[in-house]
């Protein structure tokens, strides 16, 4: 499996832990968009898209199967959101 592309769309609200959307593309032929960009406590990871299914659970529409795969997902789009040039060539 391999990422093709990655677009990422920061987003700037003050005192939001979101900071940005990711989309990406698997083999050039997947796409999975609404992949949120969140600060945690300790770090900034991704949360696959979800909806709510109660009011304090959520569950995800699609996600990795295996830690490997989360990882190499993250890595990718973190990448492309530190990147400077993402928002300079908008």
């Amino acid at each position: 499996m391999e990422i093709t592309k990655v677009r990422v769309h920061r987003v700037d609200r003050e005192g939001s832990k979101l900071k940005g959307y990711a989309t990406i593309e698997i083999d050039n032929c997947l796409e999975i968009n609404n992949i949120r960009i969140i600060e945690g406590n300790t770090r900034i990871f991704c949360a696959m898209p979800s909806h709510r299914i109660n009011d304090d659970k959520f569950e995800d529409y699609v996600h990795p199967k295996n830690q490997e795969t989360r990882d190499m997902f993250e890595a990718v789009i973190l990448e492309e959101y530190n990147n400077p040039k993402t928002e300079e060539e908008k």
